[in-house]
């Protein structure tokens, strides 16, 4: 198993896994980190691109400079430059002093630009020019500014695409483009879900103060990997805390899995999905419906289904909790594992 718990920054979380397009990638950011030329790092949201930027960083000649950040899709384009190349004072209403902007702080490091698909054009090219020529103007200034910055950027988006659309600027795509490194999905990475749940779940322990982690059972660990993990490993991460938090025992495995936390039947409604008829599976019966002699009707599915529903509510209603869930319906412990897997609820 591949773990590297980086010294800097020492907020992140290290990076874990063992399956092949890991490793692959890992060994493809070795080769990256010391040549002193942009990156751009291609990846879902949640698949850790902010650590790999960090780890370029790391493993580069500018270790000892500064790592310093910027979402580019979290500001306006006035504020964006302003926080990319500084300002001087009285550049806009309310500069009432000189402010250094990221561009400067990171001299002799690295700057890592987050989201940068979505920067504006007019940011873009002035992000070029500090890549070409390694100078730029604070906004409201003429002052020539030098600085020695690597750039990393990274996207969720297809930024060729982007490029052809006249959304990203074909020049900046070139320079950026020095090496393309492209984070495999969570579900791409056969083996490492049971890996980072396990790494995940351990920590959690450790935070609520646990002697042990007991671990999760064969069934929740059999949940946690047939999930699709649209979120990656921001989602693991959050499902196998969650998953601890609320198991509460640190002497038996962990059985619970919720794989989403907004289901709930108190859940409001989007007007969206209140105009539409609610869909009825198969045998199901609608409440308050009167049970036509026209209308033929399987008792077993319509039974089935409805157990279905209170099983499914009275866990919601209980937080997933199966030993609150049983005692909620009268119901043994075994009693209620028995029903959850004759409806495939565990």
């Amino acid at each position: 198993m591949y773990i590297h718990a980086m010294a800097f920054p020492p907020d992140l979380p290290p990076l874990v896994g063992e399956s092949p397009p890991f490793l692959q990638l890992m060994e493809r950011v070795s080769l990256a980190a010391p040549q002193d030329r942009p990156v751009l790092v291609i990846g879902e949201r949640g698949t850790g691109k902010e650590l790999i930027a960090a780890r370029l960083h790391h493993l580069s000649r500018r270790w000892q400079g500064s790592f310093v950040e910027l979402n580019c899709a979290a500001l306006p384009e006035s504020l964006l430059e302003s926080e990319l190349f500084g300002h001087e004072a009285g550049a806009f209403t309310g500069a009432a002093r000189r402010r250094i902007g990221r561009f400067e702080l990171a001299d002799g490091g690295t700057l890592f630009l987050d989201e940068i698909g979505n920067a504006p054009l007019p940011v873009q090219e002035k992000i070029l020019r500090v890549i070409e020529y390694g100078t730029f103007e604070r906004v409201g200034g003429n002052e020539t500014i030098s600085v020695d910055v690597r750039v990393i950027g990274a996207t969720n988006i297809d930024l060729p695409a982007a490029a052809a659309d006249g959304r990203f600027r074909n020049d900046l795509l070139d320079r950026l483009s020095f090496d393309v490194l492209t984070v495999p999905q969570l579900r791409h990475r056969t083996g490492d879900v049971a890996l980072l749940a396990l790494h995940f779940g351990r920590a959690m322990a450790r935070e609520l103060e646990w002697e042990s982690f007991p671990g999760f059972a064969r069934e929740a660990m059999t949940r946690l990997t047939k999930h699709d993990w649209p979120g990656n490993v921001r989602e693991l991460k959050n499902t196998a805390e969650r998953a601890v938090y609320l198991h509460g025992d640190a002497e038996t495995p962990i059985e619970t899995i919720i794989l989403d936390p907004f289901e709930s039947p108190y859940r409001p409604i989007s007007k969206q999905k209140q105009a539409q008829p609610a869909r009825r599976e198969e045998g199901d019966v609608p409440r308050n419906s009167q049970i036509s002699a026209a209308t033929p009707l399987d008792l077993r599915e319509a039974v089935k289904a409805f157990e279905k529903r209170l099983l499914v509510e009275a866990l919601a209603a209980n937080r997933h909790s199966q030993k609150d869930t049983a005692r909620h319906l009268g119901l043994g412990y075994h009693q209620l594992r028995s029903r959850l897997k004759k409806h495939d609820l565990t």
